[in-house]
């Protein structure tokens, strides 16, 4: 073996270096500058084409944090180079180089949690995509002054500028070690990633060890602007019936500066919360009585509802979908049949006994749709069959983990599905995927990202089907977005049981991410349920099968609206469109009638304040509403058949002739305007 192994950096430029360099002395050689800036290197064996991690990876995962490395991947700077690869040297601008930051930020919440509370056993602590967190058992609980006081110690880590040392430890030294100290959870942890034999990779700062794959930045020091944010509960396992974790929460960046402009962003976030504005806008509410995730629409909400449906159904039957209603029940044996009593039975309801049988609450629409297409002989000739349901489902969530709209109990999901021969299935994908743009368009996201989820061929029991049928699928998706030339990210083993799918994330108005719109292959059902038409030969064939849902939920998709126009729907969406204020009842008020009959006959929306307020209380209340228009009538106004126009976030605009106003707002709404 020689001495010397090739470091290829991103010019393309070779070195040649003896092996055991490290990336800061690839650093330090290129530049002193260089090496104080950077962070963490990322290396890469030569001669591969293994993706690079995406800059909006999701929170590690445990097996991402233990299990053991391949590929690319990153590096500590101090990490000894044994082989041939190549090198990119990150600095504190790259999204990686922040989440390593963050990961050693919850070390050094670990360190001072240990300093301060030495009974304190520790479970893990990855990096997220909004900071960190740490899962700890303490039989006393933390509270919000204990957190200050670990936020403080913290700073005196960090001014320790304690290095972070990675050491190596044979398997069995590990949990002797840790069963010693009692650390329950490192010992599962241990257990769990690594087989006996293996040595594994402890990161020590000062006198604090952590079981950890890494890497971390250089030193404490490196972790320059941090913050603790909150305490949460959290079972060991996330099974109810183990002990009672507490989730330390914080967030890290490079600079104060940053910090504080992602605590500006929560203040926005926490202004546009679509719980807060569900309320104040009377939209929706969750009744105690009646009981968590389970949604009661108000008028106003349920206006907007209705809208939100009617265009979808209309789109549906325009692209040449059916619509289909099915039971909200249905037998146990048909989840048997579908696969879904095996491998979704933890997120049904119980089974319901009733005189016949046993029925369970519907978890989807898919099996309903099923039956309907297997109630009839099939041609080739009637193929696509593409139905099409808003219907209501219902599925099992923990009582932690619920959250307003976004994650519910009861739902209405806008599910469809389309049964179709193998040659037509990559144009019907195709045609699913511009359905979705066209729903983000309209409702107002120009950006969106797209993930591909494949299965985990190493774990077969987690899915139904055979490895080509897989592979059959995974390509016909892969081949679709190809061919609409969208850039995808793949994401091994977060397919459903049943096929590969694409999951369309939109962006919202603040950057954040919101998974809604899938597209599914499935080669499962059809032959679960024997699917079958006749081909151009005479001859049966079995159809596949995509579920396609848009919205996501209708629930979840209104929850994003909220928070995406903070309230201040587009004027097509917004259930009162134009509010009348009459500057004197007595001497107004009948013309402002006359203006709420001409704008109704127009189609618009309208709401009139006749009460004893005055004319700026009215335009106050109207404004607390969000409402895009708010005329103002008054003498002038009735003498010239005007009105004065108000605009939602723009105030007073002047007078202008009602037949004006109205072809104006028709226009608004005809085109799906996000603007007034």
């Amino acid at each position: 073996m020689s001495d010397q192994i090739n470091i290829q950096l991103p010019d393309g430029s070779v070195r040649e270096v003896p092996r055991g360099t490290t990336p800061f002395d690839i650093a330090t050689g290129i530049s002193p500058r260089l090496a104080a800036a950077v962070v963490v290197a990322r290396i890469k064996p030569l001669h591969t084409t293994a993706p690079a991690p995406a800059a909006d990876e999701p929170a590690q995962s445990e097996e991402a944090m233990y299990a053991p490395e391949a590929g690319e991947r990153l590096v500590d700077l101090s990490a000894p180079l044994t082989e041939d690869v190549a090198l990119e040297l990150l600095k504190e601008n790259d999204p990686a180089a922040l989440r390593v930051a963050r990961h050693s930020a919850a070390h050094i919440m670990a360190t001072a949690i240990l300093e301060l509370f030495p009974e304190t056993k520790l479970g893990h602590g990855p990096a997220t995509d909004q900071g960190f967190f740490y899962d700890v058992y303490r039989e006393v609980a933390f509270t919000e002054s204990d957190l200050a006081l670990i936020e403080a110690r913290m700073h005196e880590v960090v001014a320790r500028d304690e290095p972070f040392v990675r050491v190596e430890e044979t398997r069995e030294q590990g949990l002797t070690d840790y069963a010693a100290q009692g650390e329950f959870m490192k010992v599962h942890f241990i257990e769990r990633f690594t087989k006996p034999g293996d040595e594994i990779s402890l990161y020590k700062n000062g006198s604090f060890t952590d079981f950890c794959r890494g890497p971390h930045v250089p030193s404490t020091a490196r972790v320059k602007a941090f913050k603790l944010t909150s305490l949460a509960g959290a079972y060991w396992l996330g099974n109810e019936n183990n002990r009672q974790l507490q989730r330390l929460y914080g967030t890290a960046f490079f600079s104060t500066k940053d910090l504080d402009a992602h605590f500006k962003h929560l203040e926005e976030i926490k202004a546009r919360d679509h719980r807060v504005l569900g309320k104040q806008l009377d939209l929706f509410s969750i009744q105690e009585v009646a009981g968590a995730g389970l949604i009661f629409w108000h008028p106003k909400g349920g206006l907007i509802r209705k809208i939100m449906e009617d265009w979808m159904r209309d789109e549906c039957v325009r692209r040449g979908y059916q619509l289909v209603y099915t039971p909200h029940i249905m037998r146990r044996e048909l989840w048997k049949i579908s696969g879904h009593e095996s491998h979704y039975a933890e997120n049904m309801y119980p089974p319901m006994e009733l005189d016949d049988a046993e029925y369970r609450l519907k978890p989807m629409n898919c099996p309903g749709h099923i039956l309907i297409y297997k109630n009839s002989p099939k041609s080739y000739r009637d193929l696509p069959q593409r139905y099409a349901e808003l219907g209501n489902v219902y599925r099992y969530e923990r009582s932690g983990t619920m959250h307003g709209l976004l994650r519910v109990r009861g739902f209405t999901q806008d599910d469809a599905h389309i049964f179709c021969t193998p040659q037509q299935i990559e144009d019907e994908v195709v045609a699913c995927i511009e359905f979705a743009q066209s729903v983000l368009t309209t409702f107002g996201f120009a950006d969106f990202k797209v993930e591909l989820s494949t299965w985990d061929p190493t774990k077969p029991g987690d899915y139904t089907g055979s490895p080509e049928n897989w592979q059959n699928a995974i390509d016909s998706l892969k081949s679709a977005l190809t061919r609409k030339g969208i850039p995808f990210r793949e994401i091994p083993g977060e397919a459903a049981f049943y096929g590969p799918k694409i999951d369309v994330k939109l962006v919202d108005v603040l950057g954040r991410l919101w998974q809604l719109s899938t597209v599914q292959f499935d080669f499962n059902l059809p032959a679960r349920f024997a699917l079958e038409y006749t081909g151009e030969d005479g001859e049966k064939h079995q159809p596949v099968m995509v579920h396609r849902a848009l919205f996501g939920s209708v629930e979840r998709f209104f929850g994003v609206l909220i928070e995406h126009y903070a309230g201040s729907f587009p004027l097509w969406l917004a259930p009162v469109q134009v509010g009348l204020v009459p500057i004197s009842n007595e001497k107004h008020l009948a013309y402002a009638e006359k203006v709420k009959q001409q704008l109704e006959a127009a189609g618009l929306r309208v709401e009139l304040d006749a009460s004893s307020q005055n004319m700026k209380s009215k335009i106050r209340d109207f404004g607390l509403q969000k409402l895009p228009y708010i005329l103002i009538l008054g003498d002038k106004e009735a003498a010239t058949d005007s009105v004065s126009v108000r605009v939602r976030a723009k105030g007073d605009t002047g007078s202008m002739p009602l037949a004006d106003f109205i072809a104006k707002a028709n226009e608004l709404t005809s085109t799906y305007a996000m603007e007034l």
